[in-house]
């Protein structure tokens, strides 16, 4: 092999490239940083619990979506406590979330995800 030290000086900097976001993390970044939304005052559930809200509330809201366009369905019953909500973003999720700024773009910024909910619905004016 005469290229073996080509071959070698490649994977090296191959590597190097690939892991280089953990050092870098490591090093210069705050690993054990957690976005801390803004949690409504006096509010002691959601429409579903606060697991289910965490990892699935954009399928919520696109089943929502969908059965209030497609099917004229407004009204959601939670899968867990059986209340009735209506299925509505800023009158319902934004009631107590009342500040985009403080509750959605908290979690949203540190995970990189540009939701589309505000290229239709009106962003809520929050303190």
């Amino acid at each position: 092999m005469y290229d073996a030290g080509k071959i070698i000086l490649g994977i090296a900097i191959f590597l190097v490239l690939i892991t280089f976001p953990f050092w870098f993390t490591l090093a210069l970044g705050n690993p054990d940083y957690q976005p801390d939304p803004e949690l409504p005052a006096g509010q002691v559930q959601c429409v579903e619990s606060k697991e289910y809200m965490i990892h699935w509330h954009m399928d919520l809201l696109n089943q929502w979506r969908d059965s209030v366009v497609r099917d004229g369905n407004r009204m959601y019953v939670s899968r867990e406590y059986g209340d009735r909500h209506e299925m509505s973003l800023t009158r319902t999720c934004m009631r107590c979330h009342e500040s985009r700024e403080r509750f959605c773009d908290r979690c949203h910024d540190y995970t990189a995800v540009d939701p589309y909910c505000w290229d239709c619905h009106v962003e809520p004016k929050g303190e």
